[in-house]
């Protein structure tokens, strides 16, 4: 449940939320550099968990985009 305090990053957007919008490649967190490295965080045992939890988390995102946009990512 912790890991999705990776949407905080929403507060940076103007307007917080947009039904519209996809979060994978528009917010900073839902990037592609931060999902590498939480992949990475799967192999580290220590880090596994919330690896595990964030990689879920941005394949529900990618999923949601795909339903509401048709689009995978922006």
């Amino acid at each position: 449940m912790a890991t999705m305090l990776v949407d905080v990053d929403h507060l940076l957007a103007s307007p917080i939320y947009d039904s519209s919008r996809c979060s994978i490649g528009f917010h900073p967190l839902h990037e592609f550099i931060p999902i590498a490295i939480y992949v990475v965080f799967c192999t580290i045992p220590k880090l596994r968990y919330i690896g595990i939890g964030l990689v879920i988390h941005m394949l529900l995102d990618t999923i949601d985009c795909q339903l509401t946009n048709g689009v995978w990512f922006v």
